[in-house]
């Protein structure tokens, strides 16, 4: 009974929220079918509208144009002309839903028992919910539907249109603003926040950057800079979409100006604000993680570029990748697009490998792959296997403590804060723990508080036992008791129930 009560509760708490992603996530498929179509032929997304390719009749939106029924109403033919409709097109309409619904399951309905895809969502998530939490839900579904659609286009191209990373990238500012603002206070530590935040310091060389990229933009409108690779179609074959350019290098000097600008915001925007102390307000943080990310994304695949080309003479790395892994660390901030890029070369010789055999089975051409689409489904394994990853840093740096995301809080000054930590400005560490063999049934969050240069792996619980973070300090006084550890940390621990 009491059983389907709680399934009942569920259902009416998350059902209509589903039936809402469903259909947002399958309107986002079908423009994501206009866009994987027209952006490559440099047509409009708005003119004309949506019609068919073959006799020009134009799609009604609840009838011809609806998302998946449309195609099952029509039987997969024209209305006017009875011309085939590819089945593509509802394929990637329902796949696209079934990604926003995914997204909202695994962000906002596990729950602790389920310790894998509690450590990809955790505890903000489930603080939030979705009538709090959908700006941060929204600007990671428009990045996967983004990666999506840079991937089909990048796959037969060989080209990124900029305007999808610029779109995933300035959406995911303004949405990371709108969750620092309708969100509700989390505490300390990773429960505090979804992605790194920054400090003053980090922040001002996030602000400076991107006022360096302006400065740079606005002096290659004017003239003043010229764009790199300004007469590589030239060189390139009748027919084919690569050119075996021949001045790679004197292009890269012309890129390095471009970023003298960029470079020199971060160093100023730092200086400048390296003085504050304390905390910056919540929304700084998360509009400084989110810029940070975008700076950092972009500038590790831009360094590789240009030190690639500067020592083999040829173009390294295409800057469709640089705006693609801008876009991801707007999304996910600073330090993921570090292990994604780690991460891709392994993708691709996998692919090669596959590839190669696939070819040699069939007996045909070998088809090459660029290299964005790695760096796209390296980004969904780094979100989507966060406990894998996570396990892998330790178990290859084990010496060395994995960056965590969260808010940047200050102390409280209160007796009871004094006797949890000191310092100006620290984060929580928590740790998940199973219970005494003599409670079975339930579960313990213990957390210890210490400074940011004095983490250790003292307390870690094995591959089973996935360290969480916990919006303890929140909870009524009644509940913790503090005890003193061997290591002398403060620590509180108390059972969340039964499971």
């Amino acid at each position: 009974m009491l059983a389907t009560i709680g399934a009942l509760s569920e259902l009416l708490q998350h059902g209509p929220w589903l039936v809402f992603v469903f259909a947002f996530g399958a309107c986002v498929g079908s423009f994501l079918n206009v866009v994987n179509w027209r952006l490559p032929r440099e047509m409009s997304l708005s003119h004309p509208p949506s019609r068919c390719p073959i006799c020009g009749g134009r799609l009604r939106f609840f009838r011809e144009n609806l998302p998946i029924l449309g195609w099952i109403l029509l039987r997969g033919r024209c209305r006017y002309c009875k011309a085939k409709i590819s089945p593509i097109y509802p394929i990637v309409e329902l796949a696209m839903a079934l990604v926003f619904v995914v997204l909202y399951i695994v962000l906002f309905m596990v729950g602790p028992e389920s310790t894998w895809w509690w450590e990809v969502g955790g505890p903000w998530w489930s603080r939030q919910q979705f009538g709090l939490g959908w700006p941060a839900w929204v600007a990671i579904a428009f990045l996967f539907a983004g990666l999506f659609s840079m991937t089909v286009i990048d796959a037969r191209t060989f080209m990124i249109p900029i305007q999808i990373p610029t779109f995933v990238a300035v959406s995911a500012v303004v949405l990371w603003l709108l969750a620092a603002i309708l969100s509700r206070p989390g505490g300390f530590g990773v429960a505090s926040w979804p992605i790194p935040c920054t400090g003053w310091a980090a922040s001002g060389v996030a602000f400076g950057g991107v006022i360096g990229v302006a400065v740079s933009m606005a002096l290659l409108i004017a003239g003043i800079f010229r764009p790199s690779f300004a007469d590589y179609e030239d060189f390139v074959p009748e027919g084919e979409v690569l050119a075996d350019y021949p001045h790679a290098r004197r292009e890269m000097g012309i890129e390095l100006l471009f970023l003298l600008p960029v470079v020199l915001g971060m160093i100023v925007g730092g200086l400048a604000l390296a003085g504050f102390e304390g905390a910056p307000p919540r929304w700084i943080q998360a509009v400084g993680g989110s810029l940070l990310g975008w700076l950092v994304g972009g500038g590790l695949v831009w360094g590789v570029r240009i030190l690639g080309t500067l020592g083999f003479g040829r173009e390294a790395m295409g800057l469709g990748d640089v705006h693609l892994m801008a876009a991801v660390g707007a999304v996910l901030g600073w330090f993921d697009p570090i292990i994604i890029f780690f991460m891709a070369p392994f993708l691709g010789l996998a692919w090669t490998a596959v590839a190669a055999v696939g070819s040699r089975l069939r007996g045909g051409f070998r088809r090459e792959l660029p290299y964005g689409p790695h760096l796209a489904l390296a980004a969904v394994l780094v979100f989507m296997c966060r406990p894998a990853v996570n396990d892998g840093w330790r178990w290859v740096l084990p010496a060395v403590e994995m960056p965590e995301a969260g808010l940047i809080e200050p102390v409280d000054k209160s007796a009871e804060m004094r006797s949890i930590g000191q310092g100006s400005s620290q984060r929580v560490q928590c740790h998940w723990a199973r219970g005494p063999r003599h409670q079975p049934k339930e579960r313990q969050f213990v957390a210890e508080r210490k400074p940011t240069h004095a983490y250790d792996h003292s307390h870690n619980v094995g591959p089973r036992g996935r360290r969480l973070w916990l919006d303890w300090l929140r909870e009524p006084a009644g509940k913790r008791s503090t005890e003193s550890s061997p290591t002398r940390e403060h620590r509180t621990s108390y059972a969340t129930g039964r499971a």
